[in-house]
């Protein structure tokens, strides 16, 4: 049986990696790691094995691609989480406008009340699914999310022309790219590209895949052309109203509605 460790009191002690990217702002970044060591785990939002590498393997790996951001951008991650890297931007960086998106009900209320012990005002929660969303920004991140090629097609509908999906990525990063060039060509994507960053800050280099969408997209018509992928089960998302009608909804509605009125107009006939 394998060992699970006991529950912690409070993530570990910073390393000096994160004292050099965090700042001023570290004892807030402190704050945080400390809830996801705690409630974090309680909730299932992390493992318990992850408690020791926190900071290493989480806040530092999410913190430093701050700097693929612009002054006072506005940004969309999606499949939040335990706030992984939204929050951890909204940390390093209070000039951004942040929106999470997560579909699960507890993650979303731990998020909420996490933010709102924080302090963090530039952040908001929006309980749903990317696909689903009708929030549109010039950044989208995501981070352990899914596949490259289902990302892009979430998150295109979410992006604004010349607008950037920023995947935090593994050593499968390279060929999570290579393997996505058929779709990239077909939606006119002409820039993508694999940016290692923190060489010079963090123990482990950070992979970003950084996608730009091409100058005549819109949101609308990536979401038209069916670039938002699949259909969930059921036909059904509470999204705190941020959802589009969902298409089985929308076909279960128009079959009740036309049997109803074939149903009326068998009446009228027989009544005639």
């Amino acid at each position: 049986m394998s060992h699970i460790p006991e529950p912690v009191q409070k993530a570990p002690a910073p390393p000096a990696e994160a004292r050099e990217i965090f700042g001023d702002r570290l004892e807030l970044a402190t704050r945080y790691a400390d809830l996801l060591a705690t409630t974090g785990i309680s909730h299932g939002l992390v493992g318990p094995r992850e408690a020791p590498r926190l900071w290493e393997r989480h806040l530092v790996n999410c913190a430093v691609m701050e700097s693929l951001l612009p002054t006072g951008a506005h940004v969309i991650d999606i499949g939040s989480g335990a706030g992984l890297p939204g929050i951890v931007l909204a940390i390093a960086r209070p000039d951004l406008q942040i929106d999470l998106v997560e579909p699960l009900l507890r993650r979303t209320v731990w998020l909420r009340s996490t933010i709102e012990a924080l302090e963090l005002p530039h952040i908001r929660v929006h309980r749903g699914r990317a696909e689903d969303s009708c929030l549109t920004a010039p950044f989208v991140t995501a981070r352990a999310v899914a596949s490259l090629d289902k990302l892009i097609r979430w998150t295109f509908p979410l992006l604004e022309p010349k607008g950037h999906l920023l995947a935090l990525k593994g050593e499968a990063a390279a060929a999570e790219l290579a393997a996505a060039q058929k779709l990239l060509r077909k939606l006119g994507v002409e820039r993508a590209e694999l940016r290692v960053i923190g060489q010079d800050s963090v123990s482990e280099p950070v992979r970003v895949v950084d996608i730009e969408v091409p100058r005549g997209h819109h949101p609308r018509d990536a979401r038209q052309k069916g670039a938002g992928g699949r259909q969930g089960a059921g036909g059904h998302v509470e999204t705190d109203g941020i959802g589009e009608v969902r298409a089985k909804a929308k076909d279960r509605q128009d079959t009740a509605g036309s049997q109803s009125r074939d149903k009326a107009a068998k009446m009228r006939s027989k009544s005639s």
